[in-house]
């Protein structure tokens, strides 16, 4: 059934507008002229198979998709967008099932002067987007650009070397995953924010950490403190019913933002009663600080003869071994210990890998016995997100032909 208003009508249809375009001015003219005219946008991935794309674009319910050299495609079965609604990233959560969380111009507006504020902007600012547009993560630093009216460039991917090019050209803050930053002089940049996957421990003086998702438009929390106006709880253990803070125990961590979606695109609202968005991920707040800590997805939790190991500081040890070039922590079913914890890594040097005795060592000298890995698996690589996430859902099932107990 066609939910638009019959011709005639006072009131006007606002579509949503897919932009399958790659990074650059041409980008940014099409975002503008969707805004101009009343539409909301749906960033897609240039990069990705077309398969994919025509899958997001039909779950999403986009009325048109706009490609390279201003060309615009009328799409069949397009769903109009409410008033205010500004753009549609879509995330696939924990599920992988392709969902869109719903913006508006009022909550990117916040998030823009909110993130400003606490990236440092100077008057000269200018914020080199280089990671993803179709991922929040890279189109939040255009419209902080945008809003903020500071200075933007634009690029289609993240390369050390444009990355550069782009900061001689005048480029002050940029925000950067981490596998990227080890990848570039951080020195001479004003701000670096950085957020996706894991951040070092020995990251630069002038970088940010900074914790959010596709659903608060992107980082909202800034060092382990929330941004002006954004509220953050540890929530009870269990179903979550009475919404109950607990501050001094791990728990799911749940928001409350202004710049929190207004929706999922099938019309699902993900709060309680009280506003409250549950992320997802666990983590707990010093009672004397304020300051969160992230643990980790509720879903990597591994559960080791009753003993809880987060893959994260396991991952953080095992990674000064010279031996291991990548290393990502998991949860493998066992019948003794309920999980077993193993270690997934991509060794440095395939002829002299590390061996499991001496990885159980380096993590028994810092961390409870428990984190210490059963096994451990070599592998040629590890499976990422674009955003440099690991893919843990793709190595939780055995690969006994890889397996390596050493």
């Amino acid at each position: 059934m066609d939910s638009r208003p019959e011709s005639g009508t006072l009131e006007s249809v606002r579509d949503l507008i897919a932009l399958d375009l790659p990074g650059g001015t041409e980008f940014v003219d099409a975002l503008r002229d969707a805004w101009d005219a009343g539409d909301a946008v749906l960033p897609l991935d240039p990069r990705a198979p077309r398969s994919h794309s025509q899958r997001i674009l039909a779950a999403m319910g986009c009325a048109a998709v706009r490609t390279p050299g201003g060309d615009r495609t009328a799409l069949a079965g397009g769903r109009p967008v409410e008033d205010g609604d500004a753009v549609v990233v879509t995330t696939s959560g924990t599920t992988g099932e392709p969902k869109g969380a719903v913006h508006t111009h009022q909550s990117i507006e916040y998030s823009a002067f909110a993130t400003s504020s606490a990236a440092g902007v100077i008057d000269a600012a200018c914020w080199l987007a280089c990671l993803p547009l179709s991922h929040v993560g890279g189109f939040s630093v255009v419209t902080r650009a945008l809003v903020s009216g500071s200075g933007l460039i634009v690029q289609d991917r993240v390369d050390p070397e444009a990355i550069e090019q782009a900061r001689r050209d005048g480029a002050t803050h940029v925000s950067l995953v981490p596998t990227a930053l080890a990848r570039i002089d951080p020195t001479p940049w004003h701000t670096i924010l950085l957020g996706g996957s894991a951040i070092p421990a020995d990251r630069p003086p002038n970088s940010i950490a900074t914790y959010g998702m596709t659903e608060s438009f992107g980082g909202v929390v800034y060092d382990g403190l929330a941004l002006s106006g954004v509220e953050m709880r540890i929530a009870h253990s269990g179903d979550g019913s009475t919404g109950g803070l607990d501050r001094n125990r791990s728990g799911p961590i749940e928001l409350r933002s202004p710049t929190m979606l207004r929706c999922y695109r099938d019309g699902t609202d993900p709060f309680d009663a009280q506003g409250w968005f549950r992320t997802g991920d666990l983590g707990s707040i010093d009672p004397r600080t304020g300051l969160l800590t992230v643990h980790g997805r509720s879903d990597d939790l591994i559960i080791s003869g009753g003993e809880k190991v987060w893959p994260g500081p396991v991952e953080d040890v095992l990674s000064s071994d010279p031996r291991v070039r990548e290393v990502a922590i998991v949860g493998r079913p066992d019948p003794e210990w309920g999980q077993r914890v193993v270690a997934v890594v991509v060794p440095e040097d395939v002829s002299n890998p590390p061996r499991l005795d001496g990885l159980r060592w380096l993590v028994r000298e810092r961390l409870p016995a428990a984190s210490a890995p059963k096994e451990l698996e070599l592998v040629d690589s590890l499976p990422r997100t674009a955003l440099g996430k690991i893919r843990r859902t793709l190595l939780t099932a055995e690969q006994a032909e890889s397996r390596d107990d050493v």
